[in-house]
């Protein structure tokens, strides 16, 4: 049997999970205390997790075809402040030099509150020999030490364009035993203060993560796992860990991000609201078209060129209290019961709970009150969303969050007569507070990326997650449902995630050759990164506003055996999930084209303006897949269905036929090519050669008689 192993590293616990590499049905999963204070740190515990997993589960070495491991030691250490003093080391010369200097003063950078980054700066001269330039780089980088900085970023205003100098710092510092990290490494757009800002946050976890990743590595070798580490990225995917060494940054907030990767193999989802519920917070995601929105992080509020997951976090967990104020509940979280050394209400007995009695407390001296019973017999318990929940009937008997419902009630009863309502209402009242918290984030996420509320639905992940998604959905009007395996939905979206890269790149008015050469790039890129030259798909495009050039390539580690998939659903199936999409009548669809595997389903509608006198229409199209996820929606579409053969010929009709001309100059339509399951997004180019030549590339292996979908649409057409 081939394997999959995922090893998520959480900030109390460790989990594994062993997937069917063919069936990507879980094997098991285990669960240890994460080993912070050990001498190998997180690395020891990493260990343990897998040695227990394969001998629970009787897994050989030789059956492990994919590992990798999500971290949360990144995160952590930029939270907690432990991370390195970091030397800047400029290179400039004349003007432009001394911009430069002021471009890469980073004083004091508060990570979180009272946690901050320090840093000492450096200034090289480039403008002399080359020798003359050596020796004060070094007498420079001795310089930085002597002020204590452990870890080195070099710094040129244009290193994306030519690098050379930056990488000659490298190299004398890996000469003098300093972690060092090059701005151009981190990003390949230009402002430097923002592209220095992440590679100093880089640099400041670069030591740790070194030792940690060295450590793992050798673990792993040492258990005679030929398989090569990888490790879960902030955007949901993962790469080597030799990319590790270089860019530990890419690990921050890979914890929310193996939750909806794991959602996204599992739950075959279109448009959907991702809540991954813990203890103590829910990490909200989107997905929008099958794909999980990405942004730029921003790292104790200041921005950086670092894209992860859009995830915002709420503090409303499974063990969130509930403020009292006046012998009333008054709002719920963000402390939760854990933190208070208080037992949950509803994961005891009945008899546990004698004479209750209502009290207070505050966690921390700074905190509002927060309320729990004090028993006769002297044991506490607080309310929690767990209790509530389980009042309220939101969790069902074989859910990971079940407890006992007459403890809740009896444990919530002083609460509720001191309010002088139900428990019934107690509970639901806290539910409330809940949902409104919850509810403001994800109304703010569904505008933010343009999300109707009639084709949402909300899933739910981890432990708590029936703690929250249940009520949340029934108070928003918007589907629900628990995902397979929530528990350990991160431990399996490590263990499933792709190899991911990204490649950006400012070009004004860029030619053909600039952007293939991103293509290759990332293409490059993800190769080294891990994947399989065979798996990769590259999407490229460019933002003509910013005058960027961004290429995404995507893999897996190896050849998958098949697809997860449930089934492929008949034509008449899939036009029932599209009637559902746009609530229109079955009979009003049809299916405009097909390539096998994915299905343009049309819908034309009608619009009457000027009271009426002047008719318009308008062709809403959705590409579903033919295991019914909704890959593509635009409320405007022309669908053309053709052959590999004659491809070219189709897009150069639709470029003809679409192409607008105005006083702003002229403006291609939105292409999408699609191949097999591939979306080829050869949107927002700025000449037809340009679209062609990605077409072609991306084309370039395919049969000639391999049918193909062409979809045009308007810009202005969403």
């Amino acid at each position: 049997m081939a394997v999959r192993i995922g090893i998520d590293v959480g900030g109390t616990f460790t989990d594994a999970a062993a997937i069917n590499s063919d069936t990507y049905e879980l094997i098991g999963s285990i669960k240890i205390p994460t080993s912070h204070k050990s001498e190998s740190g997180v690395a020891e515990g990493i260990v343990q997790a897998l040695e227990k997993l394969m001998e629970i589960h009787k897994i050989k070495p030789s059956e492990v075809q994919f590992i990798a491991h999500g971290t949360t030691q990144a995160t952590n250490a930029l939270l907690e402040g432990d991370v390195e003093n970091v030397g800047i080391l400029t290179i400039g010369s004349g003007l432009e030099g001394m911009k430069s200097k002021n471009d890469t003063l980073m004083g004091e950078i508060e990570l979180a509150p009272g946690k901050f980054l320090h840093t000492e700066n450096e200034f090289v001269n480039s403008g002399i020999s080359l020798e003359e330039f050596k020796m004060e780089i070094r007498e420079k980088l001795r310089s930085l030490t002597s002020k204590n900085a452990r870890s080195i970023v070099a710094a040129e205003a244009f290193s994306v364009d030519n690098p050379e100098n930056e990488n000659l710092v490298m190299q004398i510092a890996k000469e003098m035993g300093l972690p060092s990290t090059a701005t151009n490494d981190i990003s390949k757009l230009y402002g430097l203060k923002v592209r220095t800002r992440t590679a100093v946050i880089n640099a400041s976890i670069l030591p740790k993560m070194l030792e940690t990743a060295n450590m793992t590595e050798s673990s792993i070798k040492n258990a005679k796992i030929e398989s090569p580490l990888m490790v879960m990225r902030c955007d949901g995917g993962v790469m080597s860990i030799d990319e590790v060494r270089n860019r530990p940054i890419l690990t921050v907030l890979s914890g929310p991000a193996a939750g909806v990767a794991g959602a996204l193999m599992y739950e075959k989802i279109t448009d959907g609201i991702f809540f991954e519920v813990g203890g103590t917070s829910t990490d909200i995601s989107c997905i929008k078209d099958g794909k999980v929105m990405i942004k730029y992080s921003e790292i104790g509020g200041h921005k950086t060129y670092l894209n992860s997951l859009d995830v915002r976090t709420v503090g409303i967990g499974g063990g969130s209290m509930v403020q009292i104020r006046n012998g009333k509940a008054v709002q719920i979280g963000p402390r939760s019961a854990h933190i208070a050394g208080i037992d949950y209400e509803c994961y005891t007995t009945p008899d546990e709970i004698v004479d209750p009695v209502l009290q207070t407390v505050r966690p921390k001296e700074t905190d509002p009150e927060y309320g729990y019973v004090e028993c006769s017999n002297g044991k506490k318990f607080c309310f929690t969303m767990a209790g509530a929940a389980m009042i309220a009937g939101y969790i069902q008997e074989g859910d990971y969050a079940f407890g006992n419902r007459e403890a809740a009630v009896k444990a919530w009863t002083p609460l509720a007569d001191s309010m002088g309502i139900s428990v019934l209402e107690a509970a639901k009242l806290v539910l409330a507070y809940a949902a409104e918290k919850n509810g403001s984030v994800v109304e703010a996420m569904v505008k933010d990326y343009g999300i109707s509320m009639k084709t949402l639905t909300y899933i739910g992940g981890g432990g708590g997650a029936s703690t929250v998604v249940p009520h949340l959905g029934e108070t928003m009007g918007v589907k629900t449902r628990i995902a397979k395996n929530a528990p350990v939905i991160s431990t399996i979206g490590v263990a499933l995630a792709m190899v991911r890269e990204l490649v950006e790149r400012v070009v004004a008015n860029p030619s053909e050759e600039d952007i293939l050469s991103v293509r290759r790039e990332a293409e490059n890129a993800v190769i080294k990164s891990g994947a399989t030259p065979e798996s990769v798909e590259v999407h490229v495009e460019v933002d003509t506003q910013r005058n960027v050039i961004r290429a995404v390539a995507v893999g897996t580690s190896e050849l998958r055996a098949k697809d997860l998939t449930s089934k492929k659903l008949t034509e008449h199936e899939l036009i029932e999930k599209v009637s559902d999409n746009l609530d229109v009548d079955p009979k009003k669809l049809r299916v405009e084209g097909s390539n096998g595997m994915m299905y343009a389903i049309c819908y034309t509608q009608e619009e009457r303006k000027l009271f009426g006198l002047l008719k318009s229409k308008k062709n809403n199209l959705r590409l579903i897949d033919h295991e019914g996820v909704i890959r593509l929606q635009k409320n405007n579409a022309d669908v053309r269905q053709c052959t590999a053969k004659t491809v070219f010929d189709t897009i150069q009709y639709l470029l003809n036929e679409y192409t607008e001309y105005n006083d702003g100059g002229t403006q291609l339509p939105n292409l999408f090519v699609i191949q097999g399951k591939k979306i080829i997004d050869i949107s927002g180019l700025q000449n037809e050669q340009q679209v062609l030549s990605i077409a072609k590339i991306e084309l370039s292996h395919v049969e000639e008689m391999t049918p193909i979908l062409v979809i045009s649409t308007n810009r202005s057409d969403t």
